[in-house]
């Protein structure tokens, strides 16, 4: 199985966008996906080592920042909105829950991995209702149902697994290393989410595309620009703190199925293009870097 590890992400990439309308069918399976692969991850690492750095400090710092002040740059300079929401969501979106799964396999330190997905998923949580509040694009929904609905959201993929890891640790530590062993199908789980969620996404491009290309095709080059950008600054501060693989799948991989949901609650959803986009862009990168130290 190894050796076709190079070949599953371009293989899910292509097949996501060729059968776009059939993978989207299958959406709904994606939260129970990433359920196992972070259940996966959390009992391979010992929790109790667990432990906020700078790092994390100046990667949520970038992520608060970058994301509010493109999106008011844009704005201000005349741009299109649904391009500055593109942006602002494609920066603010959290970090992917399945990071862990490329960037260990990569070398990153897991504990670094583990606590930022974590540390990362919830300050969003907390952050993006207030952004969502004031841009003003669903008034109605207030802060505290913004906030309710981001941490219902998050706490179904994220918290639960988390808990569970932490009692089969205590309790149950035989299972936990049984599951542990196992880690590495994570992977394989998180190709196959990739597949339905960028599925689920090019299939609204098709039907919704329509007459905003020009937005699109904003959407499709700031996605590059920024995917470099975040891959790039995220490896330069991780070689700082002595992780540079780490850094740079924090902050540049992103969970791209749960930004695209906050795109289609909170804000316009044509701006959930920008992920869209992205996805490609970042799993294209992730494959390359596997093919390499492969070779």
């Amino acid at each position: 199985m190894q050796r076709f590890r190079p070949y599953v992400l371009p293989v899910a990439i292509v097949l996501g966008l060729l059968l776009h309308r059939w993978c989207a069918m299958f959406s709904f399976l994606v939260p129970f996906i990433i359920f196992s692969i972070l259940l996966l991850t959390f009992t391979a690492v010992d929790l109790r080592r667990l432990r906020m750095t700078m790092l994390d400090f100046w990667l949520i710092l970038f992520q608060v920042l970058v994301s509010t002040c493109c999106y008011l740059a844009i704005t201000l300079l005349g741009g299109s909105h649904i391009v500055a929401e593109g942006v602002l969501i494609g920066v603010l979106c959290p970090v992917a829950s399945s990071v862990a799964v490329v960037a260990c396999m990569l070398g990153a330190n897991r504990e670094t991995v583990t606590t930022y997905t974590i540390v990362g998923n919830l300050m969003v949580a907390v952050v993006a209702p207030v952004v969502f509040t004031l841009i003003g694009d669903h008034p109605e929904m207030g802060l505290w149902n913004s906030f309710l609905l981001m941490i219902s959201k998050i706490a179904a993929t994220l918290a639960l697994p988390f808990f569970l890891a932490v009692l089969l640790q205590f309790l149950l530590p035989s299972v936990n290393n049984f599951i542990a062993r196992y880690k590495g199908l994570g992977f394989y789980l998180w190709a196959l989410a990739l597949l339905f969620t960028l599925g689920q996404t090019i299939d609204y491009i098709f039907l919704n595309g329509e007459g905003n290309w020009a937005s699109i095709a904003w959407l499709g080059g700031l996605s590059l620009l920024f995917c470099i950008i975040q891959f790039g600054f995220g490896r330069w501060l991780g070689r700082r703190y002595g992780d540079v693989i780490g850094g740079g799948q924090l902050l540049g991989q992103k969970n791209s199925a749960m930004g695209i949901w906050m795109a289609n609650t909170f804000l316009t959803p044509l701006s959930s293009v920008f992920l869209a986009f992205y996805s490609v862009y970042q799993n294209l990168w992730n494959a390359w870097q596997i093919r390499k130290i492969k070779n």
